[in-house]
């Protein structure tokens, strides 16, 4: 399929942009190649690959897609990479904010109009590490996925509705995925057209729809509107490490919480994920008194 070319309106950071939607190392589904990056989708036309590459010289972004799902992906590109996305829509009220968006002011929220792809690997994420979660989602889709179409053997595209509801129980538990999470994401694929719904409404709305399935709470909701939405107010509640991070960043305190993380933010309504983000791109961080929490491995029960 023809090359689609996509001018950015200003600074623009494309892997900054886009990394947000892999999942960890190793990720079946996106790839980083020198300057470009490829992922690997299921579209509402089927399995599609895009890759996308920043020219700077020429001040815009290009990409190639493939399979049947490629002139889905291609047509919804700018919004991909943050065309309607506005930066400009927050106000920084904190230094810290002010010179992370100085530093960084070519991130723009990434909408990837898909919601299972982001809602998956989200529930995967509850409660566990993030290296466990990530193993879940590498093995899943390399035993249960599919060759992506396009150049690129590696890349593996999620299973299908019907796919995720076939995968036998012994399966999740290789994965090390436990019952809960595994009947969440049961739960979510047997309404999947009601779930992809979501992407285009507003993001109360879609709040609301993805939390009505049993285990699907604010955390993984937000976590999959932030991407499938490109929301700039969907703060993530209810994070291990969220609030402890925030805090520190713009108080030097320890141990904030949720409800002191929020109020802390509350200059930021509207544009709180967006704010969060850009301290989270500061780097600062509380330095870690306690080991790191042990990476636990259900299959070997």
């Amino acid at each position: 399929m023809p090359a689609r070319t996509w001018v950015p309106p200003g600074p623009y950071d494309l892997h900054r942009t886009l990394g947000v939607l892999q999942r960890g190392p190793g990720d079946p589904a996106f790839a980083v190649r020198g300057g470009e990056i490829w992922r690997a989708c299921r579209t509402p036309q089927g399995p599609g690959t895009l890759c996308v590459a920043a020219r700077p010289a020429d001040g815009e972004v290009v990409a190639e897609a493939w399979g049947p799902g490629a002139e889905w992906l291609l047509d919804r590109l700018p919004q991909l990479l943050g065309e309607d996305d506005d930066p400009a829509q927050l106000t920084a009220r904190h230094r810290i904010v002010h010179e992370a968006r100085r530093r960084h002011p070519g991130v723009r929220l990434a909408r990837t109009g898909l919601v299972l792809e982001s809602l998956i690997p989200s529930i995967l994420e509850q409660k566990v590490t993030s290296d466990e979660a990530y193993r879940a989602w590498r093995l899943l889709l390399q035993r249960h996925g599919e060759p992506a179409p396009g150049p690129w053997e590696r890349l593996r595209v999620m299973p299908d509705p019907r796919g995720w509801a076939l995968i036998p129980s012994w399966e999740w538990h290789r994965a090390g995925v436990d019952a809960k999470r595994s009947t969440a994401i049961l739960r979510a694929v047997r309404v999947a057209r009601r779930m992809e719904e979501a992407a285009r409404m507003d993001l109360s709305d879609a709040t609301r729809r993805l939390t009505a399935i049993p285990g699907i709470g604010p955390w993984t909701a937000a976590e999959t509107l932030q991407r499938a939405l490109g929301a700039p107010d969907a703060i993530t509640v209810g994070d291990l490490h969220l609030p402890k991070i925030i805090g520190y960043a713009l108080t030097g305190r320890r141990g904030t919480t949720d409800a002191e993380m929020l109020e802390l933010l509350a200059p930021y309504a509207g544009q709180r994920h967006r704010a969060a983000r850009l301290i989270l791109l500061s780097g600062i961080t509380p330095p870690r008194r306690a080991p790191r929490f042990p990476v636990g491995d259900i299959a070997r029960l």
